[in-house]
């Protein structure tokens, strides 16, 4: 099959839509599909890559992060699917891209990957605090509306969680299919713990071999909420002596300096584009925790545990998928006094004795290669019989 992306999200410095994308592109040759990856950007070209190609539509720049373009010319993005002539269509977006692929009057068969949700990294973070979530939803019902429409014209609405699943089909959505997604294969392992580099990190944090080291990952970015984790870090430090690690970068960096200033034992890094040397830190602290429960899958949260590393994580999104899936610890989500309590009991409850229960369930993680084994296949059930009413 020939198979299009309409990614909105990519960008050649992304993060992690870069590594699925560039993972899929191989994924896809391997099994013998053609990867057309339709991208917005600064400019008009194609790049080949493993096995597949990019197409860069020329579009306009995102104004919230220049390093992204968005779709923003219908036409010009229908010409060029009729151009490229797929079986099979993807939307990675469920915003303005997913609308203009569902009104492309193609036959192909189209898919919605539920890549983000709005919902959760904005409307509840925002109000959640003083209205329930009934009636942020109420409030809100133009995007489910939105939504139900994606649905009625997509043929399936492909989740990477259950618990996003669970929310769209309540939100009516019919056509909802869960399909996990996997971490790349061939780097995260226990295997790489290093007890030295750990010592080094403590080290760093003003803190002994004796004391629990943290590490999180991720965008400097609102919905991640690190001020809340470092706020929560800092208050389990006087109980039990802790440092964190913060791995990452992005437009919200002086509020997460602030946060961790003068407070020696919480340390900021750059972002780690090494992924090797990523699976080693991975590996070598004694808990990874995270603030977002906007996550549709979390995909830190799934190397971490690939690395056998317990997670400390919200109770809502993605995120809590990969605690409840093992070797994980919930705490009530955006509730900074909850994540503290959670750091002290796994604390209390022995982080070596938690290392080793989650390192014994690490082969347990799906691989991207499973993950894209199980799509491909739903897409080969998909497309041979079947055409899209334009």
């Amino acid at each position: 099959m020939r198979i299009v992306d309409v990614c909105a999200f990519y960008a050649p410095s992304g993060g992690g839509v870069k590594t699925y994308v560039e993972r899929k592109l191989r994924a896809g040759a391997q099994a013998g599909h053609e990867i057309v990856i339709l991208a917005p950007s600064d400019s008009d070209r194609v790049v080949e890559a493993g096995g597949g190609k990019i197409v860069m539509l020329p579009a306009r720049r995102f104004p919230l992060d220049r390093r992204y373009s968005y779709f923003d010319d219908e036409q010009s993005l229908h010409a060029m699917l009729d151009r490229l002539q797929p079986d099979l269509v993807e939307a990675s977006s469920p915003w303005g891209s997913a609308a203009m692929v569902a009104r492309w009057r193609g036959d192909a068969p189209r898919a919605l990957i539920m890549h983000a949700d709005p919902l959760s990294a904005y409307a509840y973070r925002w109000f959640g605090s003083v209205l329930s979530r009934e009636r942020i939803d109420r409030g809100f019902d133009w995007f489910w509306r939105h939504l139900r429409r994606l649905d009625e014209s997509f043929d399936m609405v492909v989740s990477a969680s259950d618990s996003l699943s669970q929310r769209l089909e309540a939100g009516r959505l019919k056509r909802v299919v869960t399909l996990p997604m996997g971490v790349e294969p061939g780097h995260f392992s226990p295997a790489r713990r290093n007890e030295r580099l750990r010592a080094r990190m403590l080290e760093r944090c003003g803190l002994g071999p004796d004391a629990t080291l943290l590490l999180g990952v991720g965008r400097h970015a609102p919905e991640k909420r690190w001020p809340m984790v470092i706020e929560a870090v800092a208050s389990a430090g006087f109980r039990t002596p802790v440092g964190l690690v913060l791995v990452g970068d992005g437009r919200e960096r002086a509020r997460v300096r602030r946060a961790a200033a003068n407070n020696p034992h919480i340390q900021l890094l750059a972002p780690m584009h090494d992924r090797p040397a990523l699976a080693e830190l991975l590996a070598s602290a004694d808990a990874l925790v995270h603030g977002c429960e906007a996550e549709t899958f979390c995909m830190v949260a799934a190397e971490a545990r690939a690395s056998g590393l317990p997670v400390i994580v919200p109770d809502e999104g993605g995120a809590s998928d990969q605690a409840r899936s093992g070797g994980g610890l919930l705490y009530r989500a955006a509730q900074a006094d909850s994540l503290a309590a959670a750091i002290v009991d796994f604390v209390n409850g022995g982080p070596a004795e938690q290392r080793r229960r989650a390192a014994a369930l690490a082969p347990s993680v799906m691989t991207m290669d499973d993950h894209f084994g199980r799509l491909f296949s739903a897409y080969e059930r998909l497309a041979p019989g079947r055409r899209h009413a334009a």
